[in-house]
């Protein structure tokens, strides 16, 4: 129907040159000699999906005509201290109340309290493997702060500003609100003061990290953040165990004081160059934004110059500005080299490529070409949806391999094809779930899989393949080899299903069903069920039509099978709510009337519970 799946297998049959008749064969029992477990009535039945349609989300997989949303902006302030790793932080939170329902209690997500010895994380979790070529964890007890430090907590609401009551429960926090907030439209503020430690590089997704120039902060989670009131849970406030997020969207302001001799970069848009930047860095990020080309803003021989700087000594502020995001992380640093270059966005708009890192990065085959690797990346999934921003950072640190709005953390060791991999699938994390707003923290599938899938394509465009295929895994056995981990996975009793929640999946199933079964159930949907003429313009319009929205797993189902045209429950039952396995073969093939001028009749024969569009390569006895 399309162009072979690169994973797939398919029969081979050699016949006379003759025309081919394909017969299905309807009976649920086999031939004689064969088992089987399929069942049609089953594979076929009618499917009940979790959420149900309602005025809220429809039918069509769509937002309904009573959608709401709850809306959180944020103005956030943090002052690095190099001497103790210290961040002071303090915030403003625009909290607005869209629900039907008053609420008279918020909860808080303190994701740094997860550091903490007595953590649920810390007793439950175990630590993943490390990346191939980084040294294992220490032996002995895990390395703990003392997670945040709240110094209060106040409301504002009604021009009045309160102290009020909170209740720190490990990673989130309840605020007692002196009166209800308004249904449909009530809006407070929430003023917050607090600090931390941040981590070493044992903190994974956020630490310092020493380097020959300087120390590296990569600084995320680093500020209260609202929990989701949502119509499918309420308060959405499951602890943080290590996996990852579910957030509100809305406006961030933020500045950032640190060194004088330091850098900033971050989520958003710089607001204050002309205070924080050279004239001359200036104008190279200026050249930069018309260039398709790398453009040094800091050259690797120029770190550590004072006359880098506008200011020799005391602290800088440095201001940024996010419009329409979940979130914002940023990195500080005396020691980065500094690159960048022009996005070509659809209909004319452009952003701009941007790449911070250590001078140990530095090579033809490292970091150099990080700058490429985004503007290439971003390029090719603005084909889905635009690029929304007007940055894309990414950061030579650590190496947590991780994402956020705007920016992501990767390793300043990565070089050739893992450094292209991980930036274009850290990058590629901006659709989902950046744009597309699901819960990472229950449907990992819709983060980790939707964005391998796109990766698929992305390692395909680059360079013209320079990287296909995409083999990517960090901590998979065989270099990441979908079909190396799949099989296994789908013959393997144990193994759970894709719905099955984040935290629950132990380390050994997280990257093949998250990921790789995931993605390969994407793909298959798109070129041998679908076809890509139906596919790409409903997961085109999916994209679209919840972005900053939040989706659950029964929206998508229901959108694919409307915009697509076709009734899917079959495939979502057998690879989504399933671990069901593919044994497809030719029952038996055989001349029309025995005249091979009227073709062979070729019966196919599924074994076992899921099945698939079959392939069939025959060749004739020509060779042909």
């Amino acid at each position: 129907m399309n162009r072979p799946l690169r994973f797939g297998v398919c029969a081979a049959l050699l016949l006379a040159n003759s025309p081919v008749v394909l017969a299905a064969d309807g009976a649920s029992q086999p031939a004689t000699g064969d088992t089987t477990v399929f069942d049609p009535q089953e594979s076929f039945a009618p499917l009940q999906l979790p959420e149900p349609a309602n005025a809220l989300r429809d039918g069509a997989g769509k937002p309904g005509a009573l959608y709401w949303q709850n809306r959180v902006d944020y103005d956030l302030h943090a002052t690095i201290d190099p001497a103790t790793h210290g961040l002071q932080g303090e915030e403003t939170i625009t909290y607005t109340n869209n629900s039907a329902d008053a609420l008279d209690v918020l909860w808080l997500q303190l994701d740094q309290n997860i550091y903490r010895s007595d953590s649920r994380a810390a007793s439950t979790r175990a630590p993943r493997p490390p990346r191939p070529g980084r040294p294992a964890p220490a032996a002995g007890p895990a390395p703990s702060t003392d997670g945040y430090r709240i110094a209060s907590v106040e409301v504002e609401q009604g021009g009045k500003r309160v102290p009020v009551k909170s209740l720190v429960d490990d990673t989130r926090m309840r605020v007692d609100l002196p009166a209800p907030l308004a249904a449909k439209g009530g809006t407070l503020k929430l003023h917050v003061q607090y600090a931390y430690t941040v981590p070493g590089t044992w903190g994974g997704r956020t630490a310092v990290t020493p380097s020959k120039n300087g120390d590296i902060y990569e600084i995320a989670q680093w500020y209260p953040r609202m929990a989701v009131y949502d119509d499918v849970h309420g308060w959405d406030t499951q602890p943080y165990l290590g996996s990852e997020f579910y957030l509100e969207y809305g406006n961030f302001d933020y500045a950032v004081t640190v060194p004088w001799d330091w850098y900033v970069e971050g989520s958003g848009e710089l607001v204050n160059p002309k205070q924080v930047l050279t004239a001359t860095e200036q104008q190279r990020l200026q050249q930069a934004r018309g260039s398709d080309k790398t453009v040094y803003i800091v050259r690797p021989d120029e770190v550590g110059q004072a006359s880098m700087h506008p200011t020799q000594g005391g602290t800088q502020t440095w201001r940024f500005h996010m419009e329409h995001s979940r979130d914002v992380a940023f990195a500080a640093s005396p020691a980065f080299v500094w690159d960048a270059a022009r996005i070509n966005l659809p209909q004319g708009k452009s952003a701009l490529a941007m790449s911070i890192y250590a001078a140990e990065g530095v090579g033809a085959d490292k970091w150099d070409r990080s700058t490429e690797y985004v503007k290439g990346a971003i390029e090719h999934f603005s084909q889905w949806y635009p690029y929304p921003w007007p940055n894309a950072i990414n950061l030579g640190g650590h190496g947590a391999g991780m994402e956020y709005p705007g920016i992501v953390f990767d390793g300043y060791e990565d070089s050739g094809k893992m450094l292209f991999w991980i930036t274009a699938h850290e990058i590629g994390h901006t659709w989902f779930p950046m744009i597309v707003g699901s819960n990472e923290r229950r449907h990992a599938f819709m983060d980790e899989g939707f964005n391998t899938f796109i990766d698929v394509y992305a390692s395909d465009a680059f360079n013209h393949g320079e990287f296909a295929p995409k083999r990517d895994s960090e901590y998979a056995p065989g270099g990441g080899n979908p079909v190396d981990e799949i099989l296994p996975l789908l013959a393997d009793a144990d193994a759970p299903t894709l719905m099955a929640q984040a935290d629950v999946t132990s380390e050994k199933y997280r990257h093949p069903v998250s990921y790789f079964k995931s993605a390969l159930g994407l793909v298959l949907l798109r070129e041998q069920i679908l076809g890509p003429e139906r596919f790409d313009p409903a997961f085109r319009k999916y994209i679209a039509t919840w972005a900053y929205k939040h989706p659950t797993p029964s929206d998508f189902f229901r959108f694919m099978d409307s915009e697509a045209g076709e009734d899917l429950s079959w495939w979502w039952r057998g690879w989504y709510f399933n671990n069901w396995q593919l044994d497809m073969g030719v029952k038996e093939a055989h001349y029309v009337d025995n005249d091979p001028a009227k073709g062979v009749a070729v019966t196919l024969v599924s074994k076992q519970k899921l099945v698939m569009p079959a392939t069939l390569r025959i060749e004739y006895a020509d060779g042909s």
